[in-house]
């Protein structure tokens, strides 16, 4: 049996493993039938990186920061005081990309870095009242694209967003 699809030519139908393997070449190099459109992880990489392009032309247009440094201010707006490797447990950046995205931050004025009282090993990162004010100024703007996005997924959101955060924290508890 040939099917051709596109540009694949499918020579037949095999079983790997029960994988449904679907020999087929395109120019020359063997694929399956997996679908990358339909992968999940993929649909999430991809909305994720749609819904936060959408936000970022927000703060990058007004304020010249990345989604590095954006993810530290809005981190460091929800806690007086947070040191880096707190940062990078919570928002999923790695140490150095925090500390590179803190020490710009703080050049444009928007952090500070002290020494912890507590643990000198650790740097603790403040928003300056330079920093609060930008807060100030994207949170409705982050508020009103959140109802967007609401809008968006229509009567379901609610139930959207419990899927998503269950979905976290399933895949949170097997990492952990």
């Amino acid at each position: 049996m040939t099917l051709v699809r596109s540009d694949v030519q499918v020579r037949g139908l095999h079983s790997r493993g029960g994988c449904g393997h679907i020999g087929a070449t395109r120019k020359g190099i063997t694929v399956t039938n997996f679908n990358l459109d339909d992968f999940l992880p993929y649909q999430i990489s991809e909305l994720s990186r749609r819904v936060s392009a959408a936000f970022a032309r927000h703060y990058r247009e007004r304020y010249g920061i990345s989604v590095a440094e954006w993810r530290v201010v809005a981190h460091l707006s929800q806690q007086a005081a947070v040191s880096v490797r707190e940062i990078h447990e919570r928002v999923g950046l790695d140490k150095p990309k925090v500390s590179r995205a803190a020490s710009r931050l703080e050049a444009a004025g928007y952090i500070t870095k002290v020494v912890s009282a507590a643990d000198r090993r650790l740097v603790e990162l403040s928003l300056t009242p330079k920093g609060e004010a930008m807060i100030e100024v994207l949170a409705p703007i982050a508020a009103d694209y959140q109802r967007e996005l609401d809008a968006l997924i229509g009567e379901d959101a609610a139930g959207f967003r419990a899927h998503v955060a269950a979905l976290n924290d399933a895949l949170g508890a097997r990492a952990g």
